[in-house]
This record gives C-alpha cells, structure tokens and sequence, in this order.
C-alpha cells in the first residue's frame, strides 16, 4: 500500500474559487492513480487530505487535474497541490500551477525541481512523459499567445485587440480590474469638475493653473509646485527626475551649439570641460517629428539642447538652452541664457521639460520598459514550458504586463486616444519617435553599470538613481547568477538547452525584429552571457520601471513644470516673450486637466502591489531556490536601510528605487 497526503492550494483573488467539481490523479515513475477526491475548491483555501494506493507510484512526476463542467463553467485558480509520499519521505512534492482551469479541462502539473532538457534528464525520463508534456504545452501556448504588429518599424506585441482577447491568465485579477477602471472613472469625474471651475475663468496668468491644482498629490508634486521655476531644481530633474535616462557628460562641447557674443570663452575649452564638470541633454530625436493638430489647431515641438554645469553644492545649473537644431541657410536659432530676461529664459526652460516629456513616456518609458517586456513575456510563454527554470525565475516578472500594454495601446496611444487628444507628439508623431527611439535602442543601454558609464556618470555624487540602480542590478545579478547555478552546471549545459536557445532567439529575431546588430544576443554560449541577460530582464521589468513610473504624479501633476504639448512656436526673440506668450504656449485647461488626471492615474501607489522579490508564488521546489530566494530578500532589506539612512540627510529624498516601493513587474 502506498499512502499520500495531497494539499491543494486556491488563490485568494475574486472568484478563485469553484463549484465545479475537481478530479486528482498522481502519475509517478512506477505509475499512476486516479484518487477518489471530488473537490470543490473554496477561494483562498488549503485543504489536505490522505489517500491510499495499492502500491507506490514511485518517485512523483506529475499531478493531473480535471475539472468538470457543470450546467455552467466555474473558473478556479490554482495555486499549487503538494503531495507528501512514501518516496518522499518528510519532504513534499510540489506542483505549480498559479492559473486559471476552465472548461472541461485536463490539466497535467509538473514537479516544481526545474529540469533542463538535456541528454541526462531525457535519460531519466525513458517513458517520455516530460518531453511529451514539454511539446504538448508548448504548442498550446502557441496557438493562445500569437505575435502580432502594432505598427511597422517597432517591437511585436501580443495579438489582442483588447484586454478581452487575452488568454484569463494574462488578464488583471478582479481587484485590479476594479481598482483600474474605478480610478480612471474618479479620475475623469474630477477633471470634469475642473473644467466647470475654470469655464468662467481667465487663464492668462501662472498662478491659473492652481485653480485645477487640487486632488490626490504628493510631498513632492507640491515642492515641484513651489520650486519648478528654480534653475537647480530644473537641472536636478535629469539626475533624480521622471526621466534619468538622457543626461550625459561632455568630452567636448556639443557641435550644434553656437553660442553668441560674450560667451565665447565656452568655444575656448572652459575650465568646467576639463575638470569633467559639464553635462548636456539633447533632445535631437524629436526634430522633425511631426506635431499633433488638437481641436483643429496646429500644436508644436522642439528639439532643445540643454548644456549644464555642475555647481558648487553637487547640483546641475543650466548654462544655455537652443531650443531647435541649426538650419543650413537658415539663421542660428537663438541661445537662451540665465542672463536672458526672466521670461524668456522661464520658457525655454518650459520647451526643454516639455521636449523631456515627449521622450520619458515614449522613449524611456513606453519602449524601453514596456514594449521590452512585453516582447519577454510573450518570448517565454512561447517558448518555455512551465518547468523551465527561466520560466520560473521570469513568472513572477510577467504578471499583468499583457494586459497594461494592451489597454494602453487601445486607449492612451490608439487612434483618438489620449496622446492624440492632448499630446504635442499625439496624431502620428509618437509612433514615428517610438520608432526612432527603437532604431537606437541597444542591449547595453538597458545595462545600467554600461549605460551609466558611456554617459559618465559613475560616481557623481547626487546621481541618486545611478547610485540605486547600480546597486538593484548587482542585488538582481547576484539572484540570477545564484537560481542560474543550481540549473547550470557548466557553460556546456547552458549550449546544450535547445529550448533556451529557442528563446532568445524568439526574443531577439522574432520580438525584436533582429535586433542582433545592435547587442542582443541571438545564442547563449556562456553561463555569464545568460546571467546578464536575465539580469537585464528581471532589472528592466521591475527597478527600470519603476524608477520611470513612479514620478508621473509628483513630476507632471503641476502642468507648467512638464507641458504635454505647446500651442505656439518656439520664441526667436527673446525681448518679445511676454506673460501672454507664455501662457498662450503652455497647454490650455482642458489639456492642462487631462494630464493631471493621467499623470495622477499612471503615477499612483497600486493596492495590490508587490514588491521587488516578495511574490508569494511558489514556482521553483527544493532548499537551493528558496535559499537565492532568502539571500536575495535580505540583500534588498540591507539597501532598503542604507537608502533611507541616505534620505534622513537629503532635502529632496530619492525613493523610486528603495526596494519596497519598486514594483516586481509592470502592472501599470
């Protein structure tokens, strides 16, 4: 006699559970067993119970599952079954699942200990079982998550033309599901509101826009607020901002600059080049994008370049502004000064912010976090079964991704979406800047210890999120590199896995179009190699978008400090810059309270977030992955102090990147 003791876990999400019935069998090396269990699971229940066999099944490989149909199909979420044997001894047996079983279906469980397929575990498997279930599950994720074209020129994404077309397992839970659509409905119930204050009002004056300057807000949206217009609070938005990713130090002064009389002693190699105290943001991918017509009035851009200066207490000071590229034939465009009438400067500091608008939510955002994880998630459920130890290490870095890109593509950048209602770069310029933006997109500039070097700012002092991110990658590579380990023996082993080799090159040839030219792997030849790339997904999944997500609220909230469009051409002389063409440039009311209520929509603390390496899904079995696991909670924990002792001392504290607040996927 064989005796078991099973344990089946459902999730505790809306609905998990069923009323329909469900039905247990154990397959072993030895053989199987249909239990006499006729379960209906309870939302957010473990239930255990003990069954007998006439004899042991040997060493357990898989748990089947079916669930049957009952005059109406009950969906159920199954988080795990753990079986406790006579093979086993005290130890249990896991078996992930963490998905939805609809229907009339058969669903097979593989033991959680991650095998590779390789001539070894093939050998340990001679009736096959685990290959067949590999190729069997494989191609039914095939036919559920397709590939699909958004737009020539730019990564594949999942076919979905809708959230309602995604597989249930790519779906938002019902809590968020609610959370997401309520908040948007309370969000446009307030813009309405602020457009019925302002609709009698005058709107020719700064101080107009706090009448729409109410609702949920942050600390630091109001010390943006009260501190936008200062030029060290302006140049500290590059370091610590919305928008890290573009400030880079000058080895030489910027070609494009020309500089006008009495400042010539910049041309002459300034003391500042020298001593490496001179940085630059250029904006050049936006010139010659093609502005959006909102309400049938032609909106516009520019293509600044901000040179900066490294001040004496560590801040950046802005030293001169052009706001669009030099035209042969044409006269130089002006350079805007701090010397410049206050005015005048005041706006082409508004034309930078808003060109750095532009680039945070199509560039730094939208492509470099979102569609790059989009194009891993779908790579990996292609292409690597659910035992497949990258498959485990990247499940918990998928959740909800699917579907926040596909209500985005469907309502903030879709035809007659947001951006084209209210963005300067809306009605066809955001895509042709995405796709720019993806022509230049590399592996290394997604490497932050290689990205922030060839933009020279390792080591700067009040480089807050250089200094994180680069302590989150080696947390994230010390993580990978110890789950990575314990599968993979030697580089041969990492050669000989056709089914990872078959991702990477799902991701890099299919998802990114052949992206191998510009540093993305098309093979893995070495342990180092994967690690390195793993790291890269889990840092960009996670630390990356959060450090560009969660500043929307508190960057964009006041609408002068980050305009998302500009209803007037950029100044030529700077004594015609009035009071009248300021505002008459910066977004009008409604435009001004659309972006609040996004910006407040996007940027909010989610209610069901889950930190950075806290997810409760159990994906991989055994003491090794659990220890990683541990390891990798407690060196989070280690800078989650060191970031808040930090902080105590500093006037504007940086926290995108303190461990709790990072996000353990995209979900927004």
């Amino acid at each position: 006699m064989g005796r078991y003791r099973v344990r089946v876990a459902t999730g505790a999400v809306t609905f998990a559970g069923s009323t329909n019935r469900v039905s247990v069998w154990l397959v072993g090396e030895r053989g199987e067993a249909a239990l006499g269990l006729r379960l209906r699971p309870t939302r957010g229940q473990v239930e255990d119970f003990e069954w007998e066999t006439p004899g042991s099944l040997g060493p357990l490989l898989f748990v089947r599952l079916r669930k049957e149909r009952l005059l109406v199909d009950d969906a159920w979420f199954c988080n795990y079954v753990s079986v406790w044997g006579p093979e086993a001894g005290p130890e249990e047996a896991t078996f992930p699942c963490y998905r939805w079983v609809s229907g009339e279906a058969e669903l097979s469980l593989p033991e959680g200990t991650a095998p590779i397929p390789t001539a070894r575990t093939r050998g340990a498997d001679p009736r096959g079982l685990f290959h067949k279930h590999r190729e069997m599950e494989l191609e039914e994720r095939q036919k559920l998550y397709r590939w699909a074209s958004w737009k020539k020129g730019l990564p594949l994404i999942v076919s979905a033309t809708s959230e309602r077309d995604l597989p249930a397992d790519a779906k938002f839970h019902e809590e968020k599901r609610r959370d997401f659509e309520g908040s948007l409905r309370r969000g446009l119930m307030e813009l309405s509101l602020k457009r019925l204050v302002t609709a009698i009002s005058s709107w020719n004056h700064l101080e107009d826009f706090n009448r729409i300057f109410w609702g949920p807000q942050s600390p630091l949206s109001e010390r943006v607020h009260q501190s936008w217009q200062e030029d060290e609070f302006f140049g500290y938005q590059f370091l610590n901002g919305a928008n890290p990713t573009l400030l880079r130090r000058c080895v030489q002064l910027p070609s494009r600059l020309d500089l006008p009389p009495g400042t010539q002693d910049l041309s002459q190699t300034p003391p500042e080049l020298k001593a490496g105290t001179l940085f630059e943001a250029d904006f050049s991918l936006l010139d010659g994008i093609e502005p959006n017509v909102i309400s049938g009035r032609r909106q516009h851009l520019a293509a600044p370049l901000v040179l900066m200066r490294l001040g004496p207490s560590g801040g950046l000071l802005p030293l001169a502004i052009q706001l669009q590229l030099p035209r042969p034939g044409s006269p130089p465009p002006p350079v805007f000064l701090p010397s410049d009438p206050p005015l005048a400067w005041l706006l082409a500091k508004a034309w930078v912010r808003s060109a750095d608008f532009q680039l945070h939510q199509l560039q730094a955002h939208l492509l470099r976090t979102h569609l790059v994880a989009e194009v891993l998630a779908v790579s990996t459920l292609r292409r690597l079964p659910a035992l497949h130890p990258v498959y485990k290490l990247l499940a918990p870095h998928m959740r909800y991704t699917l579907e926040i890109n596909t209500r985005a593509r469907s309502q903030l950048i879709a035809d007659g979406g947001v951006f084209d209602r209210v963005v300067g770069t809306g009605g066809g310029g955001h895509v042709e800047l995405i796709r720019r933006a993806f022509q230049k997109l590399t592996m290394s500039s997604l490497c932050p210890p290689e990205d922030l070097a060839a933009r020279g700012l390792l080591g700067l002092p009040s480089a807050f999120y250089a200094q994180d991110a680069l302590r989150l990658w080696g947390i994230i590579g010390r993580y990978v590199s110890g789950l990575v380990g314990l599968h993979y023996a030697e580089d041969q082993a990492v050669q000989g896995d056709p089914e990872l080799q078959s991702w990477i090159r799902e991701v890099t040839d299919i998802g990114l179009g052949g992206a191998h030219d510009r540093g993305f792997p098309v093979s893995f030849q070495t342990k180092a190699a994967l690690c390195r790339f793993l790291t890269m997904c889990v840092f960009t999944c996670t630390a990356q978008h959060s450090a560009i997500n969660q500043g929307q609220l508190d960057w964009y909230a006041w609408v002068p400090n980050a305009p998302c469009t500009m209803r007037l051409p950029p100044p030529t002389c700077k004594e015609a810059v009035t009071m009248e063409t300021v505002m008459g440039t910066l977004p009008d009311v409604r435009q001004a309270c659309l972006q609040m209520t996004i910006a407040w929509h996007l940027g909010r603390p989610q209610p069901d977030m889950v930190p950075l390496g806290h997810h409760e899904e159990r994906f991989f079995s055994g003491p090794g992955p659990e220890a990683v696991l541990t390891q990798f909670r407690k060196a989070l924990g280690l800078l989650e102090k060191e970031i808040e002792a930090r902080n105590a001392d500093l006037p504007l504290p940086y926290d995108y990147l303190r461990p709790s607040r990072v996000e353990n996927s995209i979900t927004i």
